[in-house]
């Protein structure tokens, strides 16, 4: 009963954090965006970003709490964390299930002692890039270490593209059917280096948990390793019964954790992830979970004999279910005006600085505080947010305007993040946040080369920073570019999405170090 409990809680907890990150519409959010928020390493990153911004108390409350609590939930129970809430553990799970198909392959785990050169030395290492982050902004090392922002990008980058090619799939079904209930959006690479990452995160992941089923959490994994501190002293733990335990080894052949030494019938409790296995699959009912106690003879009178039929079929199903959420394709259109000419793409341009989202302080606050989780890049819906290229902050999210603008009234960045990156903001007080300001290059601007009357940064400034002015003072008749005011300007990027010029939009937003508000 305990095991399916557990897989029952890791099924919801992975098909929602999944959905979160795969869901474009922002529905999803206001019901699971808390799934993110209990995630541990963005929870503690949060709580010291409140703290040293000097955020609201109670904003320090909450983040202190998630913190705090999850740390009482591994003094009770365990590592329950790792088997239950973190999305990528779960994933392991998945591997080693698949691993394990197969009567020749179902008990393939052995016992192996700990390797504490190798988990402290990452913890250590991990702790270094956090330091490094904290002081110089280079965060690479934490994001790349950290296990939900590494699941994050793996979704994002991976899985992200499949599901957006299903929904414009039902789109077109829809469309013909005329009905509205779907809408087509764009599928593009975001980050070629981002995706290569992902990609190889999830090849080692799988090669790991295949064969050896929970090595990368215990032995690589930073949260594991600070969580195994608190799990050695927890109060519910499995004891081994000697008086019922025939040595059967099947206890250690289940465990994906590779933590249960038979021969002296001992468990370690540092790498222990609370999953039941070694119960569901104890034929001698030689292991319990609880309090520590002897436990009480719990042996069956003579002539009835447990039962020792695994329930994979349930699990499968559950886990199955998870997978078949991306199992759409299709082909994205290209991109017509009219059904005729065919638009060509805008290309970046070079940016002195690259703007950060409205909320997240500086490029500086965001550089310390990211994880790189891409929860910000899958909500944003207005396809400005990618993640950056750039070896200083890479994966982290950085704005662009090619293919939309950050409307003034969107905060869902703002409200997705978990790790206290972006803080939350409104939408009166988006208006007033200054991110950037735009900068017109008037060799590209139309009005300027081709001498023809545009104005459209003009009309579509959401603040009024751009006006229209004579090319040349002295010749009222000359015609109009635009000029722009950078003290109302915020850097929006709607001059940039809109402006007709391509590749090179004639104006373009340049970034502030430190946003202002104006």
């Amino acid at each position: 009963m305990l095991r399916k409990i557990r897989i029952s809680l890791a099924t919801l907890f992975f098909l929602g954090i999944t959905l979160l990150l795969l869901d474009f519409t922002g529905t999803l959010h206001a019901y699971l965006g808390w799934m993110a928020k209990v995630q541990f390493l963005p929870a503690v990153l949060r709580l010291g970003g409140d703290i040293v911004n000097l955020h609201v108390p109670s904003a320090i409350v909450v983040a202190a709490a998630i913190v705090v609590g999850l740390i009482v939930l591994t003094l009770i129970f365990g590592r329950i964390y790792c088997s239950v809430i973190c999305p990528l553990g779960i994933l392991q799970d998945i591997f080693g299930w698949l691993g394990r198909r197969g009567k020749k392959k179902r008990n393939r785990y052995q016992f192996s002692p700990e390797k504490r050169w190798l988990r402290y030395g990452v913890l250590t290492f991990f702790g270094a890039g956090l330091l490094l982050s904290l002081f110089t902004g280079i965060g690479i090392i934490v994001q790349l270490l950290a296990p939900y922002s590494a699941f994050g990008r793996i979704v994002n980058s991976l899985l992200q593209p499949l599901w957006r090619m299903g929904n414009n799939v039902l789109a077109s079904i829809a469309e013909r059917a005329d009905s509205y209930a779907f809408y087509s959006t764009d599928v593009w690479l975001k980050s070629l280096p981002v995706l290569i990452i992902a990609l190889v995160t999830l090849v080692v992941l799988a090669v790991l948990a295949w064969r050896n089923g929970r090595t990368y959490c215990n032995t690589i994994c930073p949260v594991g390793t600070i969580l195994s501190f608190f799990s050695r002293y927890s109060l519910l733990k499995h004891y081994i019964d000697t008086d019922k335990c025939k040595n059967c080894t099947l206890c250690s052949k289940r465990c994906k954790a590779a933590c249960i030494d038979f021969k002296n019938h001992t468990i370690d409790y540092s790498r222990c992830v609370v999953c039941f296995d070694c119960i569901d699959n104890c034929h001698s009912h030689a292991i319990v979970y609880g309090l520590p106690r002897k436990p009480k003879d719990t042996s069956r009178p003579s002539g009835h004999e447990p039962s020792s039929a695994a329930d994979n079929g349930r699990r499968s199903f559950l886990l199955t279910t998870a997978m078949l959420t991306t199992a759409a394709l299709a082909q994205e259109k290209k991109k017509v005006d009219g059904g005729f000419a065919i638009l060509e793409d805008k290309q970046p341009p070079q940016r002195g600085i690259m703007p950060t989202p409205p909320g997240s302080l500086s490029v500086n606050n965001m550089a310390k505080r990211c994880t790189g989780c891409q929860l910000c890049v899958s909500a944003c819906p207005n396809d400005v947010l990618r993640p950056s290229a750039d070896l200083m902050h890479l994966m982290q999210p950085t704005m662009s305007f090619e293919r939309g603008y950050c409307r003034p009234e969107c905060t869902r960045c703002s409200e997705v993040c978990p790790a206290g990156a972006i803080k939350p903001i409104d939408d009166i007080e988006k208006t007033s946040i200054q991110i950037g300001h735009a900068v017109v290059s008037l060799d590209l601007c139309l009005a300027a080369t081709e001498g023809v009357e545009c104005g459209n940064c003009e009309r579509h400034c959401p603040t009024g920073a751009i006006t229209l002015v004579p090319l040349d003072p002295d010749d009222d008749l000359s015609a109009s570019v635009p000029a722009v005011n950078e003290s109302i300007c915020i850097g929006c990027g709607a001059c940039e999405y809109l402006c007709p010029v391509r590749p090179l939009s004639a104006i373009h937003v340049e970034g502030h170090e430190v946003h202002r508000n104006i």
